[in-house]
């Protein structure tokens, strides 16, 4: 019984999913900006050094069979022309059909634009292009259909017309972003906007007659970096990300406080609205920064699915020898 429950569940998370007009499709991450490319093209290269490279591995929903896993990389290098590049893939894999999403863009963004009298107020703008790829295997699926009278057969008539199985589309995004780095301020401010997936791709998936196409991702973020002492900064920061008609929201912030010269150790809390609690953890050892976050969830979802929380870790390393002296980027 509690596996056609997982099962059926399963099935009702991939038909939300599946309803790109609808709903948003896209990965989500907690920390985000631990995955910048993502989150921001404009972030290519804001970073106070030489290049950086990010891994996070996310794992979401365990108590439902093959829950959703996302892996997610991305590196980015600044240059002294003002002219960035940075490359960002991930995959997110969900369901016993097998659904996988993968994304695979290179970016460049351009951080010429200085302001005031140190030009230490950045204004950088980021393009970004590549492949989008989603694939499913419904001859794995179990439909409604195949149960008959609690009983579960493959030879049962699914009842549904399998559409294509695959698709591969050419998929764009842009975005800004503001920093203020002055060192003589107490509060900086940050802020940016994005927007994924400016060609719409068409969903391989759905055939209704017409072509039904992936909503553009907008995203709006940014946050203050607080000083309170040459050891201590607080960062609270918001995200909010609508697609379709779906809207996600996320409020919080975190403590960063230096041990010694070479280690900072950081916490915070963040919230998901209507969705998940996530407290994190990071420490950065030299030019390492490792990350760790859980969500609680608090939604419908959590009462439906016992355990129906997310697990997220990141790891991300910076050059830091050849430091710029502008922007220290966020790390949650």
């Amino acid at each position: 019984m509690m596996k056609q429950v997982k099962q059926c569940l399963a099935v009702a998370l991939f038909a939300i999913m599946a309803t790109g007009a609808k709903a948003q499709v896209e990965p989500h991450f907690s920390q985000y900006y631990m995955y910048p490319l993502w989150l921001n093209p404009a972030l290519t290269g804001a970073i106070d050094g030489n290049y950086r490279v990010s891994v996070l591995h996310r794992d979401q929903w365990s108590s439902i069979t093959n829950p959703f896993s996302t892996v997610a990389v991305s590196g980015d290098v600044a240059t002294d022309k003002d002219i960035n590049f940075g490359l960002n893939i991930l995959q997110q894999s969900a369901g016993d059909a097998g659904y996988k999403y993968s994304n695979g863009q290179v970016s460049v963004s351009y951080s010429g634009i200085r302001l005031g009298r140190e030009g230490d107020k950045v204004i950088t703008f980021g393009m970004q292009a590549g492949l989008l790829g989603r694939r499913v295997d419904f001859s794995k699926a179990q439909t409604n259909d195949q149960y008959i009278n609690g009983v579960y057969s493959s030879s049962n008539s699914t009842g549904e017309m399998n559409p294509k199985t695959s698709g591969l589309s050419f998929d764009a995004g842009a975005g800004v972003f503001y920093y203020d780095a002055d060192p003589d301020k107490k509060v900086n401010v940050f802020a940016g906007f994005s927007a994924g997936h400016l060609t719409q791709p068409k969903d391989p998936f759905l055939s209704t007659g017409t072509d039904v196409k992936l909503p553009i991702r907008y995203t709006a973020h940014g946050g203050l970096n607080i000083y309170l002492s040459d050891n201590a900064h607080l960062v609270p920061n918001v995200l909010v990300m609508t697609q379709g008609n779906n809207t996600e929201s996320m409020v919080g912030g975190y403590l960063q406080m230096a041990i010694n010269n070479t280690t900072d150790i950081t916490g915070g809390i963040n919230y998901r609205i209507k969705d998940a609690v996530y407290p994190y953890l990071g420490l950065k050892l030299n030019d390492f920064t490792f990350g760790a976050s859980y969500d609680v969830n608090t939604s419908n979802l959590g009462k439906l699915a016992n355990g129906a929380s997310s697990f997220e870790l990141s790891l991300m390393y910076t050059d830091s020898r050849k430091q710029k002296g502008f922007f220290k980027c966020p790390r949650f």
